[in-house]
């Protein structure tokens, strides 16, 4: 019987203290798994550290493991994009190398794979964060969950199994910045969710900080939601409204009753000031989007491919350093 394959992608950013020790645990999982091959593919998102060293070493020991090493930080986005791209698996698995999300589960996520689920994820119970970015975090899951019309779980995060037919849509997907998490649950299939106790990270430090979570944010925002866009007509009209009838009011109050107005001097600067205001915050919000378009145009989506180890007969995604081969 012919066994299936399972592609472990997991991304690194200065992750020396971390990826060995990541990789030695996944090997230990699947030798509990005869029933499945393994192929191991690392996305280094342009460490400066010893990263690319350690993993050099590595995949010179085991053809199973997969190096892409980028030119450039392309962002978490377009890292785990083009990792997906990549996996030649009948499914994928993403984890993160410090190992907050514990690599012996993937028998279970293997196990709700097989009774036919095509997307498997984890919903966090707990997270090892702070009292004020839990409470962010959870808010934000519960406000995007309201203003997409995708159907995105909450407290899920990036720890996932996704089948070979979600691994060939999301070859076809061309976006300068995705939020995969998003793209995934969008595309339907059948998915379920497990609940699982998020560790803490073994070594090292967090490589998102707050400014980071803030950036996936306004991807997941943008991507799949177009609240900004109807928030600024809205608002707009309700100026427009409330403008037309004041000047109505002042038209009356002249016309019609006599009233002599004092010099409208405060009243002009403060009406001109909030028109230039929400033009101005309007304006950036549509920005947002044009600029998002104006990427998507220069075709920028693919990473450049440094340097890469064990992969000469995988599937490369298009535009990265050469296009598709044969798998």
């Amino acid at each position: 019987m012919n066994k299936k394959l399972v592609s472990v992608l997991i991304p690194a950013l200065n992750e020396e203290e971390n990826i060995e020790r990541c990789y030695h645990r996944v090997v230990d999982v699947f030798e509990t798994l005869p029933q499945y091959r393994l192929e191991i593919i690392v996305n280094d998102n342009h460490s400066s550290d010893q990263t690319f060293q350690i993993l050099q070493g590595l995949a010179a020991r085991d053809p199973r493991l997969r190096v892409y090493r980028f030119s450039r930080n392309v962002g978490y986005g377009r890292s785990i994009l083009h990792a997906y791209q990549s996996a030649n698996g009948d499914c994928a698995i993403q984890i993160d190398s410090d190992m907050q999300d514990p690599p012996e589960l993937i028998p279970q996520m293997l196990k709700l794979w097989s009774d036919g689920n095509e997307v498997v994820y984890g919903v966090r119970r707990s997270l090892p964060d702070g009292v004020l970015v839990t409470a962010l975090r959870k808010g934000f899951y519960w406000f995007i969950a309201k203003v997409s019309p995708d159907e995105l779980p909450r407290d899920a995060g990036e720890f996932r199994l996704v089948d070979r037919r979600v691994l060939d849509r999301l070859r076809g997907i061309r976006d300068r910045s995705p939020y995969v998490r998003g793209l995934i649950s969008a595309m339907g299939f059948r998915q379920t969710g497990f609940d699982y106790e998020r560790q803490s990270r073994t070594a090292g430090l967090s490589k998102f900080p707050f400014r980071a979570m803030l950036s996936l944010a306004v991807d997941a925002l943008v991507n799949h939601s177009l609240l900004p866009l109807r928030l600024a007509s809205n608002i707009s009209l309700i100026v427009g409204l409330l403008t037309f009838l004041l000047m109505i009011f002042y038209l009356i109050g002249r016309l019609v009753f006599g009233q002599e107005w004092p010099a409208g001097f405060a009243t002009t600067t403060v009406l001109l000031l909030l028109s230039i205001t929400l033009n101005a915050m309007f304006l950036g919000i549509i920005g947002e989007y044009i600029g998002r378009i104006f990427l998507q145009t220069k075709d920028l989506h693919a990473p450049i491919v440094e340097s890469a180890l064990n992969a000469d007969d995988g599937y490369w995604p298009e535009g990265s350093v050469l296009h598709r081969k044969s798998a």
